[in-house]
């Protein structure tokens, strides 16, 4: 059957038929349809457009699901929108936006109105690039509060985040700030009914603050020493005492430590130590330590001339810092910013004074990185190096002959790349001694003689 452009069957309809067809033609034949076929004359039925607008209701909260929930709901609304038969400009708004998200920058994902979607970042570990032959050596790292053990105490809070970020770096400094840390905690305590501190303190209070800054940093040599006297101190106490008595006598337990074992150790190893510089003499040191440094003041006060060569360590670069106070205290400074000046510097040098984080039971000094280098190169020179340290970092356990057993990774310069150690190994063949606080005048002990120190202070007696 034949089918005009109207829609209606061929033939001769009546009058009034036929103008409501014209009618209808020309209404079809508007902007408003597709190509005044009978879908397009359908479309404007009143039971079509109802359904036109629902289609657009239904639309329209597609596309606002798709901005509250992730990308994957934009397929969705696309699909919603294809069966309702939306045409024209809203489809094409849809699918423009679906294929810009689609063109998203690879490994990130994409943005929903210019903002990011609300998930966490999983932060990549530093340590997935180190070697797996070097995954025993430790790494400090800041652990968020909010991960903390609930029992860790705010004042150890503090201590542990500025050891992550070594705003405490020197061992003796770690030490102190430890034990003051732990007076808080002890003064704090109060002891639950049917327990005794002797037999409560030490695994329900203090083992969950050592092991928080155990994992912001491994602990130095001196706080490992520290935190085993103690312990002993509270082991001492019978089930009886009373914790008033307990806690005073702990109290007092960490004030005398730290005066004995810190503040008077370094007063006497500085004052054994400024004997040994010569008048008119040169003293070579490795980047700045706090014993070094008040070595070298001391001396100066003492009224002698002499030159001082610092050597610095060009990641850490705190050989700078001291070669500025001694010039500020008056003393003639020679600066080399890296290990490439040490021979030169050497040929001047009377000797070498050199600062240390721990010495091992065989002698072995454990020190920063680069501190080997200048000792042997200064025993090659005929140059005599003597160590500084307070009995406090010596290990009478333990045995070092390498740098990569007790070591740890500086968190700063570790990439896939490469990493940097920050401690080295030196033999004890490359030190003429040894000055602690045990020492008078320009004596100093052979650094394989740290057990009988150790020994000599547990007995006054021993000659």
């Amino acid at each position: 059957m034949a089918v005009e452009n109207t829609g209606a069957p061929a033939g001769a309809p009546a009058p009034q038929e036929k103008g409501k067809q014209q009618a209808k033609s020309t209404v079809a034949n508007t902007p408003a349809t597709t190509g005044g076929d009978a879908a397009g004359e359908q479309k404007l039925t009143p039971a079509q457009l109802k359904a036109k607008a629902k289609a657009e209701k239904a639309a329209r909260r597609a596309k606002a699901k798709e901005v509250k929930e992730v990308p994957p709901a934009a397929a969705v609304a696309d699909a919603k929108g294809g069966k309702s038969g939306k045409g024209g400009k809203q489809e094409g708004s849809q699918s423009a936006g679906s294929q810009q998200q689609g063109k998203s920058v690879p490994g990130r994902r994409p943005s929903v109105n210019g903002r990011r979607p609300s998930v966490a970042i999983i932060k990549e570990d530093p340590r997935s690039s180190i070697p797996e032959c070097f995954s025993h050596v430790a790494m400090a790292k800041r652990i968020q509060t909010s991960q903390a053990h609930k029992d860790v105490h705010p004042a150890v809070l503090a201590v542990g985040q500025q050891m992550a970020t070594f705003a405490l770096k020197d061992s003796i400094a770690r030490l102190e700030a430890t034990l003051l840390a732990f007076k808080k905690v002890i003064e704090s305590y109060e002891t639950p009914k049917g327990n005794s501190l002797s037999r409560h303190f030490v695994p329900h209070v203090l083992n969950p603050q050592i092991e928080y800054l155990t994992e912001c940093r491994p602990m130095s040599f001196s706080m490992g020493n520290a935190i085993r006297f103690l312990k002993s101190q509270v082991n001492k106490f019978d089930i009886d005492t009373p914790e008033d008595e307990a806690k005073e006598s702990l109290l007092e337990f960490i004030d005398i430590f730290i005066n004995e074992r810190i503040t008077l150790a370094e007063v006497v190893i500085s004052k054994n130590a400024a004997e040994l510089i010569d008048e008119d003499g040169v003293v070579l040191t490795y980047g700045r330590h706090r014993l070094v440094e008040k070595t070298i003041l001391r001396a100066k006060a003492n009224g002698k001339s002499f030159a001082v060569s610092v050597i610095d360590d060009p990641y850490d670069q705190g050989g700078k810092e001291l070669a500025k106070t001694l010039q500020q205290a008056g003393i003639r400074v020679f600066y080399s910013p890296n290990l490439g000046g040490v021979r030169a510097h050497l040929e001047r040098a009377s000797n070498v004074l050199l600062g240390t984080e721990a010495i091992f039971a065989n002698g072995s000094l454990h020190a920063p990185a680069g501190t080997a280098d200048v000792a042997m190169a200064a025993s090659a020179a005929n140059v005599k190096v003597v160590a500084l340290c307070e009995t406090i970092n010596f290990d009478r356990e333990r045995v070092s002959v390498d740098s990569l057993t007790y070591n740890e990774i500086d968190p700063e310069r570790c990439s896939a790349e490469s990493f940097r150690l920050m401690f080295d190994n030196t033999h004890s063949k490359y030190i003429a001694g040894v000055i602690t606080e045990f020492e008078s005048g320009t004596d100093f002990a052979p650094a394989q003689a740290i057990l009988t120190l150790l020994r000599k202070r547990e007995d006054p007696t021993i000659a």
